[in-house]
């Protein structure tokens, strides 16, 4: 008998709909959250985007090849150089090839020609620029890069107007454009839960002076309030303050919609019993937002402020392309596309574009982990 309970891992029966139900009914609110948000494809997708991003953003120093502020004139619109697979030294590596500078006779303009003859192995885990990981530890280790006093080039992405590897300007970027993002909507979501919070709590006159502001803030369009705004930073500021400056200009325009968003949610839950019950056991209002309310609808806070975070990308990347945001030499994705804002200099060397399609992958994924996140908040429906 003992034998014939014992069973195996691989005989234990597979459970049936009642077992399925039961364990439905005994999950929690975010077991129930990540069982429906797993089964979004493409927002498990845009999660590994999004995580891969803030990767790039937290080790860019250890990914770029070469100094991202350097200047070298001889190399002005270098083209992306193709990685190849082949035979170097008698040694199976990734190699590129050399590049040779002409003159167009008639513009003058530089034509780079790729030399066969000339191939130079990349290699992994390479001396560079010295430069702290995560800002804590000091080291001069980069990912790639050509053997030390090679007199080769290694421009994966292409160089810019002055000589610039676009490439290492666009792994430094990210970490501006991602961070940005993250505490922009950090301030519009302590804004936003309070004042919307306490505003759906008390209703009365505090709700309607709370309401029209918000309807006035939302009424004036958004450009020119962010031209405006921006245009009262100070030029001769430092770009760290420039950075914090644009990051509060945003928060204070893009905190109205988290308001309205957690305001309605508070109007539907401040008669549920269990906020009653807090108020008769003497819970302070402070109390029963923060410790009872917030966390009943964190869920789709959450989900708000994944949908927000593209908008504030977007955001600074159209303010510091206009000029008027970020300013180099501090370096983000709107500051790298300003390279890319005369036509002549597109049709010439159209890599300055790929900033753009950072920024649109990232507002893509980021749309699509909210779209996500926004269902699965919801486990009932």
């Amino acid at each position: 008998m003992a034998e014939d309970i014992n069973l195996t891992e691989n005989q234990v029966p597979a459970e049936g709909p009642e077992d399925e139900a039961e364990r439905l009914f005994v999950a929690s609110q975010w077991q129930l959250m990540w069982w429906r948000f797993r089964r979004h494809k493409i927002a498990m997708l845009s999660v590994v985007v999004v995580f891969v991003l803030y990767l790039i953003a937290i080790f860019c120093d250890f990914l770029a090849i070469s100094d991202p502020y350097k200047h070298q004139t001889k190399w002005v619109f270098a083209p992306p150089q193709t990685v190849r697979l082949g035979q170097v030294d008698g040694r199976l590596t990734f190699y590129v090839l050399g590049l040779d500078l002409e003159r167009d006779p008639e513009t003058l303009r530089p034509v780079y020609t790729a030399n066969p003859e000339r191939r130079y192995p990349i290699r992994w885990f390479v001396k560079g620029i010295p430069y702290k990981m995560v800002g804590l530890f000091p080291t001069d280790v980069h990912l790639l890069g050509l053997d030390e006093g090679s007199d080769g080039t290694l421009y994966l992405l292409g160089t810019d107007r002055l000589g610039r590897d676009m490439w290492s300007r666009i792994m430094i970027g990210t970490r501006i454009s991602m961070s940005i993002g993250l505490v922009g909507v950090t301030l519009s979501f302590v804004l936003g839960v309070i004042l919307g919070g306490f505003s759906g709590l008390y209703g009365g006159v505090f709700d309607t002076v709370m309401q029209r502001v918000i309807e006035v803030l939302r009424s004036i369009p958004t450009i020119p309030l962010w031209l405006g705004l921006s245009a009262a930073i100070p030029k001769d500021w430092p770009q760290i303050r420039v950075y914090f400056a644009i990051t509060v200009i945003l928060s204070l325009v893009g905190w109205t919609g988290l308001a309205r968003v957690v305001r309605g949610r508070f109007l539907a839950l401040r008669e549920e019993d269990f906020v009653t019950a807090a108020r008769i056991s003497g819970a302070g209002d402070r109390r029963i937002v923060f410790s009872h309310m917030v966390p009943s609808i964190l869920s789709h806070i959450i989900a708000s402020i994944t949908l927000n975070i593209p908008g504030m990308i977007l955001s600074e990347t159209s303010l510091s392309f206009l000029g008027l945001g970020l300013r180099p030499p501090t370096i983000s994705w709107g500051v790298l596309l300003q390279e890319a804002q005369n036509v002549r200099t597109v049709a010439l060397a159209p890599w300055l574009m790929l900033p753009g399609a950072f920024v649109i992958v990232t507002v893509l994924a980021f749309n699509f982990m909210g779209d996500g996140l926004r269902d699965a908040a919801d486990p009932y429906a």
